[in-house]
């Protein structure tokens, strides 16, 4: 009972100090600059929720009655009773504030049927802010402690709490966002309802025409957009399949090299490779020059356009089929390819028969992630569109470009998850009902057969001259920062550079004269925010998933999942949306920019966390459990020091994703907060290719060093037993482990 009353006692004085002694409302200068402390509590700007209530603003009073019928509850003695009445005015209490700041905005009532209920409101109210938020939070937890109280989850109130917050973060972060961008696409520029917008839009021939099919001259941006998908999907799963043979079925000798490149792209912000690709194959390119001069053939402009960008992408995104698909290559049996020859197959039909198929899974998945990762793009597109736009690109110049049409931009963003939903069901439906699994507790201690000849010619015939084209990329791009002007003067110079990243030292002191610095310090400051934040909520969730049996559990992972599916264009759009106005107004902050990184880049960790958490038995948490420890202490001191590779993985691609997402962050970034992408974004617009070469050069460096410090701080997973026999250190059969630490 003391520990009921404890952790219930933290969450009052939650409550109490989000009605009593913090800003109800939303502050301009923001609530962490403690500069509204001065006009406490006098000034309305800076009043507590309770001062607000007594000025007038009554709709706020049923909050603070569920909060003290909360504090009441604490002294009702029946468990079961006082878990009941915690439990509902939790409830009530998150859904009338949710309630209330939707239905009163800046100038009172925003839907017509609260005005036809409650007469007109005078006054309105701002946004939510500190007090608002701990309010919620606070009733959050009393109702995840009155479900605990009354044996939910065994009465576990750890468990509970960390079930409930993440579906109400979950909600506003994600679901609240793309359900504004849908409703948007119905309103008007006032609020009303008005259809006319999106029926025009949905309508409009640029977006579904098959003008190119019946010999016109293009098709509609929604089919060149999927066209290019599907193209850059089946590319480079390909060509990763290609590179995960050559790893692990060869005998190719720059294996670590290739493993070098393949990782490159992933820590390059995105549209950089199709810079380089200007450089080289633009009208004032190295080859196009060259061709030029040597054959005297004309310039032309086919690299801008969908052949541009396909090739762009197909290079961005192979690596990450290469890493979804070495692990499912290396994961197919070798027992079944040696039974598959003892029947007398050749080793063509037993790849073709027996190892391809397995492969399915990882084939899917790979397909999948650069269908999204296509969809998404739009770096590439900005830099070697030209005139053939894709929906990310449209939905950009349709919110920022003379258009100006929100609705447009909503109705192109519906497009777009609606495509990248419908591949994220289909491979869903595709593999469900079968059965893949290849590795079980049996020793497994056979060797893959060699590739058949004609595939081997094959694949190497694509992986050599991909190194070597990538090779010449990056070599591209380190040289682009030292020449004058790419193409008209090539004498090479440190100008670039030292724009970028100029110092000055005067009376003591550094001043960072560099036009990047002010963008650079602003992207390691929220990307190191928001990479911690991205792998506790991923491995929490995926704790939940894995360990713990709730209702709705299915329908809980899947709707995390299905937030990966959601391009990071259309989250853009979405948050422009649902945080501009009450009752969540986070435009212009650093915190629209965290919320968006932890909750775009979330599924990965929740699914790094679920497969390396399925190696560990559960017998280890029944043993803490058993010993008396809580379920937080458990995670703390056993699970967390076994998950270090998982923890490792999701910090560094949340870290990484935060630098180079550019699709997302076009939308959300502003004059104080500007991320390193969208600077570049600039600097490219500008014809600033050398600063903006510099600037990616600087960032890779950057990234590669911290990613190294990631993983010496993370430390690795210990899993070898030592038995000290007579003062002889004998190690204990470790194969399995050793196996499983490799892997």
């Amino acid at each position: 009972m003391d520990n009921r009353n404890r952790r219930l006692d933290i969450a009052l004085g939650m409550g109490l100090a989000a009605f009593v002694l913090i800003p109800w409302y939303r502050i301009e200068v923001g609530f962490l600059s403690f500069g509204w402390l001065a006009d406490f509590p006098a000034d309305p700007a800076v009043a507590p929720g309770i001062l607000h209530i007594i000025g007038g603003r009554w709709w706020l009073s049923s909050a603070a009655l569920l909060m003290a019928v909360c504090a009441g509850a604490r002294f009702v003695s029946d468990p079961m009773r006082r878990g009941a009445l915690l439990a509902w005015s939790g409830a009530l209490g998150v859904f009338f504030l949710s309630l209330q700041g939707l239905a009163v905005g800046f100038s009172g009532w925003t839907w017509a049927i609260s005005e036809t209920m409650f007469g007109t409101l005078v006054d309105g109210q701002p946004s939510m802010g500190a007090g608002a938020v701990l309010a919620c939070v606070a009733f959050v937890l009393i109702f995840s402690f009155g479900l605990a109280e009354r044996g939910v989850m065994k009465g576990d109130a750890f468990i509970v709490a960390s079930i409930a917050m993440l579906v109400f973060l979950v909600a506003i972060f994600v679901f609240y966002p793309v359900g504004s961008m849908l409703i948007g696409a119905l309103q008007d520029f006032d609020g009303s309802f008005n259809p006319d917008g999106f029926i025009r839009n949905i309508q409009d021939p640029s977006i579904w025409s098959l003008g190119c099919v019946a010999g016109g001259e293009r098709c509609g941006v929604a089919w060149r957009t999927l066209w290019l998908a599907i193209m850059t999907a089946g590319g480079s799963t390909i060509m990763g399949l290609a590179f995960a043979l050559v790893a692990t079925r060869t005998r190719f000798p720059f294996k670590k090299g290739l493993r070098l490149l393949t990782v490159l792209p992933i820590i390059t912000p995105p549209f950089v490779i199709g810079l380089a690709l200007t450089l080289l194959f633009g009208r004032a390119g190295v080859v196009t020059q060259s061709l030029s001069s040597l054959f005297g053939i004309e310039p032309g402009r086919w690299l801008y356009g969908l052949t541009g960008i396909w090739i762009a992408q197909v290079l961005s995104f192979t690596p990450i089929s290469f890493l979804v698909l070495i692990g499912v290559v290396e994961g197919v049996s070798p027992s079944m390819e040696e039974a598959s020859q003892t029947l007398r197959a050749d080793r063509w039909r037993t790849f073709w028969r027996v190892s391809l198929p397995l492969m399915k899974p990882g084939l899917a998945n790979a397909f999948l992630i650069g269908f999204i990762e296509s969809m998404a793009d739009f770096g590439n597109p900005l830099v070697l569109g030209g005139s053939h736009g894709v929906l990310s690109t449209e939905i950009f110049f349709a919110v920022v470009g003379s258009q100006n049409d929100p609705s447009r931009a909503a109705v192109l963003a519906i497009i777009l998850l609606c495509f990248t939903l419908t591949a994220f069901l289909a491979q869903r439906f595709w593999l469900s009902g079968k059965n893949f699994a290849t590795v079980t507790g049996k020793g497994d201690s056979g060797i893959h057969i060699s590739l058949p000849r004609p595939l081997s010619i094959g694949v190497h015939a694509m992986v050599i001259p991909w190194m070597m084209f990538t090779l010449v990329i990056y070599g591209m791009i380190v040289f682009g920062g030292f020449v004058k002007t790419w193409g008209l003067d090539n004498s090479l110079t440190l100008d670039h550079y030292v724009r970028a990243f100029s110092l000055e030292f005067a009376n003591g002191t550094i001043a960072w004269t560099g036009v990047a610095w002010n963008s650079f310090w602003t992207t390691m400051e929220i990307a190191l925010i928001s990479a911690p934040l991205t792998a506790a909520v991923g491995l929490l969730t995926a704790y939940l998933i894995v360990r713990q049996k709730f209702a709705g559990r299915n329908v809980f992972e899947f709707a995390l999942m299905m937030s990966f599916a959601i391009p990071g264009t259309v989250i853009g759009i979405s948050y422009i949306m649902a945080f501009n106005l009450p009752p969540l107004e986070m435009t212009g902050s650093a915190l629209i920019l965290i919320a968006c990184f932890v909750f775009r880049n979330m599924p990965v960790g929740v699914r790094g966390g679920v497969a390396a958490m399925s190696q560990l038995d559960k017998s280890l948490d029944e043993a803490s459990l058993t010993l008396g420890a809580t379920s937080f202490r458990t995670i703390r001191k056993v699970i967390l020091p076994l998950l270090r590779p998982a923890i490792t993985a999701a910090l560094v691609y949340s870290f990484v994703r935060a630098i180079t997402s550019i699709s997302a962050v076009i939308f959300l970034v502003s004059a104080e907060y500007n991320m390193a992408t969208a600077y570049i974004v600039g600097l490219v617009e500008n014809g600033e290719y050398g600063v903006a070469i510099a600037y990616s050069s600087m960032l890779i460096v950057v990234m590669i060093a911290i990613i190294a410090g990631f993983q010496l701080l993370v430390g690795e997973r210990r899993l070898r037993r030592e038995n000290r026999v007579s003062g002889i250190a004998a190690a204990a059969p470790t194969t399995a482990i050793g196996q499983e630490k490799t892997a």
